[in-house]
């Protein structure tokens, strides 16, 4: 149990100054991208890295796979999508909101709570003016014939409005059932391509699943261990990232200051001069880097906090598929790139499933030795067969040198091919 101090500020104690090198080290072993080995491997390897990293975020862009299936593959050796289906199906993980849309350990259902609860309440998500008679006819229908996808509901919904009932709409029913499922009267059962299926969350929770809702000391413990399991350091912000509410903010302070009073947790300093909250027993850690090159999803992990990625590795990430074609630099969905214990470069790629082709479109390299160029020509083999294509091919003229070498290797791979 978190000791409560009830101070709204964390002790000013003197901090350890750490480089940016040992900082970037702890956060990458941390999410298991330091070393040449995967976290986990095969189908029971995902829902050990989801508990780890405490969440995956989903996304719908699909310029290349889905960012919650590559967050994976990056982490769990011989990774496949259908894994995830698996661990869906057989109620280790579940869908809701961390920051954002994810995937979830089935055993952090209870710290869901305190949001859904907040929209059965009438806190806002999406939208306003939820129609209360159509929630319930959802529901109903749902509970009458079991697991449906919105699409199933919203198609019925037309039907009877091209019979003239008026109040019947999809994009009103489309809105009941998100409201269900995010005051967590529903749940997310499976996906049929990105298709949800939905059905009543009293019949899809494990009967051993903990339902009682944390209180906020709780909460914040929560968020502080699952933060330091899966980044090892953070600073005030990171632990509450995207999170609302003064009194979470202050119930992480004092779990902190208990943490710091009995030796878990210690006060670094970051060369920029932050101040982050480290597992002491991570400061003993000598771990070197490996060799191997990773393509990261712009919503990884390890990469999502961009103030966090400028700090720790020196590294001004943004995803341009929001930002106007004329005004994009790096291309529209860049990744970024992760050799040894550094941030290197981007790569804008783009799946052509149709023709089993993956394009690069853009590329810029901050390295250029022959052993980084090889890994990366490696890593880009392995991330094609991921995302089911028979080739690579670089749309752009190689301008620089690095570029010219990746497509001498690229070239090489396809006459052994």
């Amino acid at each position: 149990m978190v000791k409560t101090l009830n101070k709204t500020s964390v002790k000013s104690d003197s901090a350890i100054k750490l480089s940016a090198a040992k900082l970037r080290r702890i956060a990458l072993a941390q999410q298991g991208l330091l070393n040449n080995k995967s976290m986990a491997t095969g189908k029971s390897g995902v829902a050990d890295v989801v508990a780890h990293l405490g969440y995956v975020q989903i996304d719908t862009i699909s310029v290349v796979e889905r960012a919650h299936h590559h967050v994976l593959w990056t982490r769990v050796k011989n990774y496949q999508p259908v894994f995830l289906d698996t661990a869906v199906r057989k109620k280790e993980i579940f869908e809701y909101w961390f920051h954002a849309a994810a995937y979830l350990p089935m055993n952090d259902f209870r710290f869901a709570l305190p949001r859904m609860n907040a929209i059965k309440a009438g806190e806002k998500h999406w939208f306003d003016n939820i129609d209360k008679k159509l929630v319930r006819q959802v529901y109903k229908r749902i509970e009458a014939e079991g697991s449906l996808r919105a699409k199933d509901v919203t198609s019925e919904f037309e039907d009877k409005k091209s019979t003239n009932t008026g109040w019947w709409d999809w994009k009103p029913a489309k809105k009941a059932i998100e409201k269900l499922f995010m005051q967590g009267d529903l749940m997310i059962v499976g996906r049929e391509g990105f298709q949800k299926r939905y059905d009543l969350t009293e019949r899809v929770l494990p009967d051993w699943v903990n339902t009682k809702t944390p209180d906020s000391s709780e909460e914040a413990k929560h968020l502080v261990d699952t933060t330091l399991r899966a980044h090892g350091c953070a600073n005030l912000k990171s632990f509450t990232y995207l999170r609302k509410g003064k009194p979470l903010r202050d119930a992480v302070k004092d779990c902190l200051e208990s943490y710091i009073d009995s030796g878990y947790v210690v006060k670094i300093q970051s060369p920029a001069g932050d101040i982050f909250y480290c597992n002491a027993e991570l400061l003993e850690s000598n771990k070197r880097p490996g060799s191997r090159v990773r393509l990261l999803s712009p919503f990884d992990n390890l990469v999502i906090q961009r103030q966090r990625c400028r700090e720790f590795f020196e590294f001004d990430y943004q995803i341009e598929c929001y930002v106007p074609a004329a005004k994009r630099i790096h291309g529209y969905f860049c990744l970024p790139i992760l050799y040894k214990d550094n941030l290197v470069g981007r790569i804008d790629c783009k799946a052509d499933r149709k023709a089993r082709e993956l394009q690069i479109n853009n590329l810029q390299l901050d390295r250029s030795e022959i052993e980084f160029i090889s890994a990366l020509a490696v890593e880009l083999e392995s991330f094609m067969r991921f995302n089911n294509c028979k080739r690579i091919t670089i749309k752009h003229k190689p301008r620089t040198a690095s570029a010219k070498q990746l497509q001498k290797y690229l070239n090489s791979f396809k006459t052994h091919n």
